[in-house]
């Protein structure tokens, strides 16, 4: 019998009210394991338990709470083989990839290891002869993560390391889609000179779990990444009990190609921003603004890396691009195709179904080419193994249609002048630019986040996660005549 792995409710695993299969979108045959749903009763005994264990945590000491998170941090990154090997069957990502987030999970704990004895305060004189001020940051109490399967342990991580670190609680709802990464994280958290119950993995449906997990009076903040409209109802709901939240959604990433950029370059960078981790992260470049003067060039290379990429299950050696998280995912991937033809784009490669040795979700990296900026696959984030290229005859119009979204998370520039890479950095709107490198990777010591409808609320990452994780207590104080 197929066992069923627990949800942590309360500091103790539990089995839920139902329980969902796990399947390898690489080998449909390869069933991962059974998972367990938890009710709404699992989740308030959660939340009541973590209210308990915050104040208990907060207490600790922060040499106590220090080597946690640097415990964690290290078994992440002696284990990322093991786990990435996890998180890539059960994702579809390649192993190297696998391998690089588990380990980078790692050092988001092992940094804010060190944030947890770097929490310095402020001091002030008041305008008040004879008074002294103090500003300290506080914890903000009870924080709901809600994590996406496309990174299931890096962008989870980013979120619980702070939030422990500035001495919260945690009530984790990961992705459904991606269950086995989050219990074995989970586990490692679990094992930790922790209060029980300070954190909790709580897995179920959004409709359901996550649903009542926002609306919740006991929550303090809400830290999400996942899709726009899920976004706003999150925080529609938590807006009723004045809940803080922070959510990095949508984004529809662009990368520039002057006429005097390294055309190698650019078509590397375009191929890895485009159809690393299948398209299906917040970074990707999915919008390839090419200048005409090297547009013929750029095209025919880039069209021939795609159509040269290895595609493949995603624990077989030389496998560049998985397969697509799921049957959903790959259907709508598909009528993203259908859609840009429809508009009059070409597709001049991939794009299409894949009739693998495994059964699984396999597709063809996508180029569409003479696609215009209105177009809706040039507007609507696809999430997809699927980049296109739009023609510009100026370092102006490129620009311009790099800041022509709904979205703002990051952007990039190919070019070897100085004053073009100057002025795109000082005026592309987004909250990440990169010169000469892809859009996608980013540093976990420096803020994250985007503008538009990529984010809402405080950055993320770094220091900057202090201003979400904790709140500001300013003190006076009169000592009195001497």
């Amino acid at each position: 019998m197929t066992e069923i792995h627990k949800n942590l409710i309360a500091g103790e695993w539990q089995i839920g009210e139902s329980e969902i299969e796990n399947r390898n979108p690489s080998d449909l045959s390869d069933l991962i394991g059974l998972f367990a749903q938890a009710s709404s009763e699992q989740l308030d005994a959660t939340l009541a338990q973590a209210r308990i264990a915050q104040v208990e945590w907060a207490a600790y000491g922060m040499e106590r709470k220090q080597p946690v998170l640097m415990a964690i941090g290290n078994e992440l990154m002696a284990r990322a083989e093991e786990l990435g090997t996890l998180l890539s069957r059960e994702e579809g990502k390649p192993l190297a990839e696998g391998k690089g987030e588990v380990y980078r999970a790692g050092q988001f704990f092992t940094y804010y290891a060190g944030e947890c004895l770097r929490q310095l305060g402020e001091n002030a004189d008041s305008v008040r002869a004879g008074v002294e001020i103090d500003v300290r940051r506080e914890p903000v109490g009870t924080v709901a993560i809600i994590s996406p399967w496309n990174f299931p342990t890096a962008t989870a991580s980013w979120k619980i390391a702070p939030a422990l670190c500035y001495g919260n609680a945690v009530v984790w709802k990961p992705a459904n889609i991606t269950p086995a990464s989050a219990v074995a994280l989970a586990e490692i958290i679990n094992r930790q000179d922790i209060p029980k119950g300070l954190f909790s993995l709580v897995m179920g449906a959004g409709r359901s779990v996550g649903q009542r997990l926002v609306e919740s009076a006991e929550i303090d903040a809400v830290s999400f990444t996942g899709s726009v409209p899920v976004g706003k109802s999150i925080a529609a709901a938590a807006i009723q009990n004045l809940t803080k939240v922070q959510m990095e959604m949508g984004s529809k990433n662009a990368l520039a190609v002057m006429d005097d950029a390294d055309l190698d370059l650019a078509v590397t960078l375009a191929l890895g921003g485009a159809f690393g981790g299948t398209g299906q992260k917040c970074t990707a470049s999915s919008r390839l603004v090419v200048h005409e003067g090297i547009h013929d060039a750029f095209v025919e290379k880039l069209v021939a890396g795609a159509q040269a990429m290895k595609v493949g299950h995603a624990l077989e050696a030389g496998t560049q691009m998985g397969p697509v998280v799921s049957e959903q995912q790959l259907d709508e991937n598909l009528s993203y195709v259908a859609l840009g033809q429809s508009e009059g784009a070409e597709l001049a490669c991939g794009g299409q179904r894949l009739n693998m040795p495994t059964e699984g979700y396999y597709m063809s990296p996508g180029v569409f080419l003479n696609t215009s900026n209105d177009m809706r696959i040039n507007r609507e984030e696809m999430f997809a193994p699927l980049t296109s290229v739009i023609k510009v005859g100026s370092y102006d119009e490129a620009l311009a249609v790099v800041n022509d979204t709904n979205f703002g998370l990051t952007s990039g520039i190919v070019t070897k002048s100085l004053a073009r890479a100057t002025h795109f950095r000082r005026n592309a709107r987004t909250g990440v630019v990169t010169i000469n490198l892809p859009t996608a990777g980013t540093d976990y010591h420096v803020p994250f986040g985007g503008r538009g409808d990529s984010s809402y609320g405080s950055r993320e990452q770094g220091k900057a996660a202090a201003e979400f994780y904790t709140t500001v207590k300013t003190a006076y104080i009169s000592a009195g005549p001497v």
